[in-house]
């Protein structure tokens, strides 16, 4: 009978723990609410501009009218410094490929030079100079 007791009042106990600890963030929750509301409005004002800017930004250049010098000049400089980037990779893809070719060349050489010795070597008849057509036949 006791232990029913026991399990009843930690039951109970943990029953009115968990209405409390429920009621303490609903609160703490609404606080983050409203806050959260506030910084929205914050960032929305940053994001978005009255109505007078924006039809005025709008109205700052049609579509065909002409283009300011200062736009000109910064689309030109853009361009520029796009063609230089443009320039600087393949500049640096050609120097890789001239250095990747140039090794492969080298590493070819060095196995026909090994293969001409290894055979010179074999065949060499103890006459100088060592090529076939000084080869006497006994």
């Amino acid at each position: 009978m006791a232990w029913r007791e026991l399990l009843l009042v930690s039951c109970l106990s943990a029953a009115v723990l968990l209405c409390m600890l429920r009621e303490g963030t609903s609160a703490s929750v609404g606080t983050r609410q409203v806050a959260g509301q506030e910084a929205q409005e914050g960032v929305e004002q940053k994001i978005f501009m009255q109505e007078s800017d924006a039809s005025n930004f709008l109205k700052k250049r049609s579509k065909r009218s002409p283009k300011s010098q200062e736009e000109v000049n910064a689309e030109n400089r853009q361009k520029l410094w796009v063609d230089e980037l443009r320039k600087e990779y393949h500049e640096e893809q050609r120097n890789e490929y001239e250095n990747f070719v140039e090794e492969q060349n080298d590493e070819q050489e060095e196995r026909s030079r090994e293969a001409i010795e290894q055979w010179r070597e074999w065949h060499y008849d103890g006459l100088y100079p060592p090529y076939l057509y000084n080869r006497h036949i006994i």
